[in-house]
Order: structure tokens, then sequence, then C-alpha cells
């Protein structure tokens, strides 16, 4: 029984080129190793990808015992904490599954909807209200007339950000969310840094009197803490039943009738706001810069943005938003760690090693996708997506909780700018990825001059509410 193929330069020159180029080096690496093989990097040490959704789709449903999500995804401790439910495994991982789930149930979707349109509409009237009115010195020389600059990462987490700090805590506008969002904008600032990939390594946690990238980052997480902490200790004392994701899971009991320690509500809310926030952010980017070089999807999505005052379902923007999602996926690969040895694919597996279905390079596969680097929504229209080869949130008992609530974010966010203003891209080149954390980004944020459509707002404002009200999109 063979080896997996693989590169055999030391594991830092490996984690190098994949800094350098992220979606370049593993394309390189599937086109001379095939569709398993193996890597090894100074922060996940040997890594075994595989592309086809047969292989996927043993990972997904093998025996979760040999198979373990949470032991893989330690690399995100020290930012989520380790009672998070990304890095659990077994009965502590189903038990705070089970705690988790409620608040994103599809009949939720309605209240917080309502939350995102607000913040939305609000977020287009900032740009409308700063976008000058005519030529001038504050005008970027390449801007088209009466428009304004954006770069629309930096918008979209604006957006994001409120959203997740609104739905989750339910905090209205004053002096406590304006203390949220600054802790939270803190410490995001540090996890997009290079260094965070690296957090996890004991030879990288050293304060050096304050000055190092970990003390950086600690400052910054102790900062969220604090601000977590009084909140969950305020909510106790208050005892008062809302509807935010918060009081709900202060509420939830397990089986046996026990709540959530301070500690596992503290991991499990920095996981919904750092996972929640950033990379509903990104994906929407993403999605954007795709839309604005095709013409064509952009004249059917608006098409079918205006007329929705009547209807309950945008299947068009559906999806265009599973397409994006194919072309690129913020989380390009997930992982289990294997507790046993076993065969992949022909290959002898160690125990010890993660076992990687690699999302960026399945969606890229030409007899599953044809063309696979055109964008084409149709490809999602009328049909249910093979879960081992669209996962963009995963899959098996793993899937990401919070993907009814990311799709529908998006579906509210999209709609509402794509029908109130028009969007030119600065660089008329597609954007390049570069990693923020453990996440693929455009790089540059997508920068792109914003104007009002000439349409009558009083036609267009019902229609973003009508689309943004409908169905959650199913995966």
């Amino acid at each position: 029984m063979s080896r997996v193929p693989g590169p055999r330069s030391p594991a830092i020159v490996q984690t190098l080129l994949y800094l350098a180029r992220p979606e370049g080096y593993l394309a390189d690496c599937h086109r001379r190793h095939g569709d398993v093989f193996k890597l090894t990097t100074v922060v996940f040490g040997p890594e075994v990808c595989v592309v086809r959704p047969e292989e996927i789709k043993r990972v997904f449903t093998g025996d979760p015992d040999d198979l373990r999500a949470g032991e893989a995804n330690v690399a995100l401790g020290p930012l989520v904490g380790s009672r998070s439910v990304l890095l659990l495994d077994g009965a502590e991982h189903l038990r705070q599954r089970r705690l988790l789930t409620p608040p994103f149930h599809g009949e939720r979707m309605t209240a917080y909807g309502r939350v995102m349109r607000e913040i939305t509409e609000r977020a287009i009237d900032g740009w409308l209200r700063a976008a000058p009115g005519r030529e001038g010195a504050g005008r970027p020389p390449r801007a088209p007339r009466g428009a304004r600059r954006i770069v629309l990462h930096a918008e979209m987490q604006k957006i994001t950000l409120e959203v997740i700090l609104r739905a989750v805590f339910g905090v209205e506008e004053g002096e406590r969310l304006d203390e949220l969002r600054a802790a939270m904008l803190g410490l995001l600032e540090q996890v997009a840094k290079p260094f965070s990939m690296f957090a996890s390594l004991p030879a990288f946690q050293h304060d050096l009197l304050g000055l190092s990238p970990w003390a950086r980052f600690d400052a910054a997480r102790r900062c969220v803490d604090a601000v977590i902490y009084d909140e969950i200790a305020r909510r106790r004392r208050e005892g008062a039943r809302r509807e935010d994701v918060m009081s709900l899971l202060l509420d939830a009991r397990d089986e046996d009738g026990q709540p959530m320690t301070d500690a596992e509500l503290r991991d499990e809310l920095m996981t919904l706001l750092a996972a929640g926030h950033e990379t509903t952010a990104t994906e929407l980017s993403w999605t954007f810069d795709v839309i604005l070089r095709n013409p064509r999807v952009l004249h059917r999505l608006r098409a079918e943005i205006d007329g929705a005052v009547d209807r309950d379902r945008l299947p068009y923007v559906d999806a265009t938003i599973k397409e994006a999602l194919r072309l690129h996926p913020v989380v390009p690969a997930v992982a289990r760690r294997l507790k046993r040895d076993t065969v992949v694919a022909g290959h002898r597996v160690e125990a010890g090693t993660l076992l990687v279905p690699a999302v960026w390079l399945t969606h890229r596969q030409p007899d599953l996708y044809p063309d696979p680097d055109e964008f084409r929504p149709e490809r999602f229209l009328g049909k249910k997506p093979d879960p081992y080869a669209f996962l963009p949130f995963g899959g098996g008992i793993r899937r990401c909780i919070g993907m009814a609530f990311a799709l529908f974010e998006m579906r509210v966010v999209l709609s509402a700018i794509l029908a109130r203003v028009e969007l030119e891209p600065e660089d008329r080149r597609p954007a390049r990825t570069v990693l923020r954390g453990f996440t693929h980004a455009p790089r540059g944020g997508v920068p792109v001059f914003v104007r009002e459509r000439e349409v009558s707002r009083a036609a267009v404002r019902p229609a973003a509410s009508a689309a943004a009200a409908t169905q959650v999109p199913g995966v």
C-alpha cells in the first residue's frame, strides 16, 4: 500500500508557499499529485487533502470517534476558547450543538431580517449622503460624476458586525453597543493579520514586554472578554426574557436541565461574533466582485429584485449566492484529525494526520462544474447541490450552525444594495486572493464607486423589503 504523494519540501517552505499563493499553491499540488495529496505546515502538521466527493463523503459520514473535528480546529482556540462548539468532540459537542441550534431555526429569520434590513439601509443612506453631487476636489480622479469611492469589504464588515452585535446581544444604539463594537473591532484587527494563523503555537505565545503580536492579540482578546463577561453578569441579574441569541442561550438547558456556564457562554458568543461577522462580510465582498464583472448576471438580479414585491422567493439571488460560494469559499478547507490509521483511496494514512476535504479544489472540478472558472448562477437554479461536492459550510454533523443565518443575511444585504445603488469596480481586474487569518479574502477589499440608481426610491424600497423577507435559501 503506497504512501500519500505530496511535496517534499520542509514544512516551513510549504507554509510560506501557501501564505504567498493560497489558491495557486493548492492548485499546483493538486495538478502534480492528484486527488489525494499530503501537505505539511508548521501550524497544522501533516494534512492529507481529498478532492473527490466520494472520499469527502467518507470523511463526513465516518465514525466521529475516529475523525475528530474539534481536535482539528485547535488552532482557533486562542480566539474562540476551549469550550467553543468548534473545538469540542463527542458528547460535549452534541450537547453544545443542541443548545446553540434553536436561535438559528428558519422561523427566527423574520425577526433577524428586520435588523438586517435596517442596518443595511442605514449604511446605504450614509454612502449616498457622502457621495459628491458634482465633480470637485473631494471626488477621486477616476470616479464617475456624483459617485463616491468605498471599499466593499470594509463596508460589509461594518454591516455584518452591526447585525451580529444586535442579533446576538440585542443591544440597541447607545454606549453598550459602542463598547461592544470598539472591543470587537480591536480584536478583529489582530485576527486579520498573518500572525493569527500561528497564535496556537507555543513558540509564538510570548509577551516580549507587550510588544509582540501575541501581546497585542491577547490584550485585544481580554478587552472583548471583559465586555462579554460583564454583559453575561448583567443579563443574569436582570433575568429579563428577550428575543436575542444571548438571551436564548442564557435560558437554554441541556438534557440534564443544566444551563451553560459563563465560560461556555463566552466561548460560544465569541464564536458567533468572530465567525458570523468576518466570514459573511468576506463572502459578500467576493459576491459583489464577481457580480459587477458579469453584466448579464447583474441585469437579471436587478430584474428579479425590482419585481419582487408580490413574490415570496428570489431564486436567482439564491443561485447567485451559491455560485459565489462555489467560486470563492471563504473557508477553503475543513478538517478531521485521525485517531487511528486508515486507508484513503488506496493510500495508508497514519493516526494523528489531518484528513482535509479541500473545499476550494472540489468546487473547481470540471466534471462536477463544467467550465468551473466561469460564474454561472444557473448551475443552482432548481437544483439541490450534492452535499459532498458543494460544501462552503462544511458537512455532516459538523456543518455550520449559522448557515441559514449567513445565507439569509447575504440575501438581505445583496438585495437592498443592488436595488438602491450603482456600483462600479475601481479595478477592472478580478480581485486576487489574500489570507486574512484562516480565510481567503479579496486582496484590496474590492474598491468601488457608488452612486444612487436612476430609479424611484419609492418603487425600490418595497421590493428590497419583500426580497429580504422571503424564505431562507436551502443548501
